[in-house]
Parts: structure tokens; C-alpha cells; sequence
């Protein structure tokens, strides 16, 4: 009821149609259902053994090379291409390569008039690590001054027909020093220690001088008088010799696949 005189006010409420929300619910149910494909792919790899691992880890380190494969699988039963792990070697061709350069540095030692007095020590041996190449010095000849590490004119003629033969293989190289259980004078601050060290050293620099390859070498060790030759006769000169061992190949996979 109205009051005489007073204006009347009519309100009216427009009614509005509901907004349309969009796609913002569409991103976040993709985000979320993308989140649960990573959770339970985690889930999954860490129930997988060892070699399922490998391989995808190895397709997340480099997937052009898995790409390379033609669609190959990374896992067991699917085909894979190999990866440097699962190299193969074939041991007879790299006998007969390692044979092929043991008798070329041989010949070549033995017409060399100059070498002559040297050549009975220097020795050949097959082990496990590989090609083994000992240099052992005895009471008459050296190949280094007593207590030096300059090596001798004959000991560089040696040295670089031994390189130029290694050079033309594909296999590391590892150059080791060892000496005799002579001490050093109290007051020098050397010891067998440096000059193992340091002998297997310059052997490594007149060597890559000669042929072969800067990348060839993986390592160069000193085992002072740690590793006798005649372990009853700890002074005997036959103590004191560099080594250059031309690694199996079959030993240096394994040995990459245990410290990967």
C-alpha cells in the first residue's frame, strides 16, 4: 500500500544466462592425466631389471642414435640396435693384428746395428690385460742413466719403431714405470716413487713423438719398487723397466661395463 503523494519504485531483475567457462578445465585434466602417465612409468621402471634400465636410460642420453635404428626397440625382445656397451670383439682378428706388430718391431729391432746390445731385453708377454712390452734393464746395459729419467739415444730408437707399430692399432695403451728397491740418499726429496713416474713419462712423449696417437694412452703409472720382477732379489736391474701393455680390448669392455 502506497502512500498518497510518495512516487512508487518498481524494481526490476533481468534475468542472465549462465557464462560459458571455456577450456581452462580441459589443460588441467591434460596436466593431470600427463602427471599419473609419468607416476606410474616411474613406478614401472623401477620394477624392471637391469638391462631394461640401461636401455632407457641410454635412449634419454642420446635418442638420436636409438632414432637411427629404423624404430628398432630399446627393451629385451624388441630388436635393439646395439650400443657401445654390447660392442662385440673378435678376438682372433685382434691376436692377429697384435702378432702382425709384435714381429714387426722384432725384425726391425733385430737389423738395427745400433740396437744390438739392447735387443735381448726387450720383452714380449701375453696376459690378460693384453700385449705386455717390458724394457729390462740388467748390471751391462740401460736404457736410462742410473737415477734419471732422460732416456738414452738407443732407448728413443726403441721407443719410436715400438710407437710406429702401435699406432696402426686401435687399442689403448697403458705405459708403466717400475724401479728397483734402491733408496734414495735421506737428503734427496725424490724418490722411486717420481722416478717411476717419471721414467714411464718420458717413455710416453718420445712414443707420441714417433706414432702414436695422443688419444692412444688412457694411462701413464708409477710403481715404484711395488711391482718387483724378482721379488727375492729386491736390488737385481732387472727391476727397473718400462712397461707399455696393449690393452685386450675384451678386458677394456669389461671394464667400461663395471664402471659405466
Amino acid at each position: 500500500m502506497s502512500v498518497k503523494g510518495q512516487p512508487v519504485i518498481i524494481i526490476k531483475k533481468k534475468k542472465h544466462a549462465h557464462a560459458h567457462h571455456g577450456g581452462a578445465w580441459k589443460v588441467a585434466y591434460a596436466d593431470f592425466v600427463t602427471a599419473m602417465m609419468a607416476f606410474f612409468m616411474v613406478l614401472w621402471l623401477v620394477g624392471q631389471n637391469k638391462s631394461v634400465k640401461s636401455a632407457v636410460g641410454g635412449y634419454f642420453r642420446d635418442p638420436v642414435v636409438f632414432d637411427m635404428g629404423g624404430g628398432l626397440g630399446v627393451l629385451p625382445g624388441g630388436n635393439a640396435m646395439e650400443t657401445p656397451s654390447t660392442v662385440t670383439v673378435d678376438p682372433e682378428s685382434q691376436r692377429q693384428a697384435l702378432e702382425a706388430a709384435v714381429n714387426h718391431i722384432r725384425d726391425t729391432i733385430n737389423h738395427a746395428p745400433d740396437l744390438e746390445k739392447l735387443k735381448n731385453q726387450i720383452e714380449f708377454s701375453v696376459t690378460a690385460e693384453g700385449l705386455r712390452i717390458n724394457l729390462l734393464e740388467n748390471d751391462k746395459s740401460s736404457f736410462f742413466d742410473s737415477g734419471s729419467a732422460i732416456p738414452l739415444g738407443e732407448t728413443e730408437h726403441i721407443l719410436g719403431v715400438i710407437a710406429k707399430e702401435l699406432g696402426g692399432l686401435s687399442q689403448d695403451v697403458v705405459v708403466e714405470g717400475h724401479t728397483d728397491s734402491r733408496p734414495y740418499a735421506p737428503s734427496n726429496r725424490s724418490s722411486n716413487w717420481e722416478l717411476s713416474v717419471d721414467r714411464a713419462n718420458s717413455a710416453r712423449r718420445v712414443m707420441e713423438r714417433s706414432g702414436l696417437r695422443a688419444a692412444q694412452v688412457i694411462s701413464v703409472r708409477g710403481h715404484a719398487d711395488r711391482q718387483l720382477r724378482v721379488p727375492e732379489q729386491p736390488l737385481d736391474a732387472r727391476n727397473r723397466r718400462v712397461s707399455i701393455v696393449v690393452k685386450n680390448p675384451v678386458t677394456t669392455l669389461a671394464d667400461a661395463r663395471a664402471h659405466p
